[in-house]
């Protein structure tokens, strides 16, 4: 395990977080991602944190546990983000965790507590890095930050025993990711794609089939977005340009940098933007864009001229993470959970809600008996054809992370 060290953010980093913060994927909540304000900032006193100012590194970082108390307190403490949970009619019960409890006896204390990964980062961190207890049982952050608690040494490794339904169930997409090999630490809540999203009447006619057509089409010109998130702009370039954003190299990065600053220098490309590319796309303002799917299907639910497309090259996917933090007095109960929702009937009920990609096989049929549009969405349930065109941006090393948020910046004047 990677030793804790407090770091400081570089400037291009903190750029990066501040966008995230202002208008991307952090600034809203899942579900209600288009009637909240694009401006709506959280504070970014989460920058701060994430600096580390007067934490002491961790003593131990191999994954601490501690006494577990799953057997005689029959409860869970779940941390997770606003509205991604299902909730029935009066939003007051949430109705996959009243029946987890009726079948098994365990509470679940549920608290929505986490709107930014790096606020929540901030958070924990004093506490993981002392070797304490949280007061959670169980989180669900992205990728990159499961990576970094997992490198640190901060979560529990996860007891397959517990875990019999969630090891049958999940998608081969989501089975083994470079930061966590075999899911030893974490199992996914649901995936993110990164797609191009059109307005048919905007566009007039002209086809859009892929990355190269927003970049170099002169129809276009003005009237394409891209995302201000890196690893979704520069991996899905990384893939027009036939290159794996698993696997690349620095020179591979640079070339994607470059072929994107050609098209900001010609005018091709109209902004970056967070989740308001979605007034811009519904508007006409952007002919084409990159655009998050969980936006895609509310949009497209809204309005006929939205539509989407996967190029033949392939899509970014990036996944939100169900961790138990090291300390966690009901690591046994938050794994039962965990198994709960790799069963088909709980997941589609959550997918139903939240309309995000679902990583359980076998959750379609189920999906179908709520709602039978969003079971044969494949922004909701891939089928084995865009499963096959997933692909995911690679851990980086802070050095790398610093490079390349300098160069992303940049490029988008950040």
């Amino acid at each position: 395990m990677e030793q804790y060290e407090p770091d400081r953010l570089s400037a291009a980093q903190a750029a990066a977080m501040r966008r995230s913060l202002r208008s991307g994927r952090a600034s809203l909540t899942r579900r209600s991602l288009l009637r909240a304000s694009a401006g709506g900032a959280l504070a970014v006193g989460g920058l701060g944190a994430l600096s580390a100012c007067g934490i002491p590194p961790a003593a131990k970082t191999s994954g601490v546990s501690s006494e577990d108390h799953s057997a005689k307190e029959k409860t869970v403490n779940f941390s997770n983000w606003t509205e991604y949970m299902d909730v029935d009619e009066s939003e007051k019960h949430h109705p996959t965790l009243d029946e987890f409890k009726r079948r098994t006896g365990i509470t679940v204390k549920y608290t929505e507590d986490i709107n930014d990964n790096v606020e929540f980062f901030g958070k924990i961190k004093p506490q993981l890095a002392a070797g304490q207890d949280t007061g959670r049982d169980l989180i669900c952050v992205t990728d990159w930050l499961a990576a970094r608690l997992i490198r640190f040494g901060w979560v529990q490794k996860l007891d397959p025993s517990n875990l019999p339904t969630a090891y049958a169930n999940l998608s081969q997409q989501f089975r083994s990711p470079d930061w966590d090999p075999g899911r030893a630490y974490s199992y996914p809540w649901t995936g993110i794609s990164t797609v191009i999203a059109y307005n048919k009447k905007a566009l007039d006619g002209e086809e859009v089939k892929s990355v190269s057509d927003l970049l170099d089409n002169p129809k276009l010109k003005g009237r394409v977005g891209f995302l201000s998130e890196m690893r979704d702009s520069v991996g899905m370039t990384l893939l027009d340009m036939g290159k794996d954003p698993g696997k690349f190299t620095d020179d591979d990065f640079d070339a994607a940098i470059a072929r994107l600053q050609k098209a900001v220098d010609q005018g091709q490309i109209r902004r970056f933007t967070g989740n308001d590319y979605t007034s811009d796309l519904t508007k006409g303002d952007f002919a084409a864009c990159l655009a998050w799917a969980g936006d895609v299907v509310q949009l497209k639910a809204d309005s006929p001229d939205v539509d989407f497309l996967i190029p033949d090259s392939g899509y970014m996917t990036s996944t939100d993470n169900l961790l138990v933090p090291n300390k966690a007095r009901h690591k046994t109960n938050a794994e039962r959970l965990i198994d709960y929702y790799f069963e088909p009937k709980p997941a589609a009920q959550l997918a139903a809600y939240i309309n995000y990609v679902c990583p359980v096989e076998g959750v379609k049929a189920e999906l179908a008996k709520i709602d039978e549009d969003a079971a044969n969405n494949p922004l909701i349930i891939p089928d084995q054809e865009m499963a096959a065109k997933s692909r995911a941006f690679r851990s980086l090393s802070p050095k790398e992370e610093t490079a390349y948020e300098e160069k992303f910046a940049k490029l988008t004047g950040a």
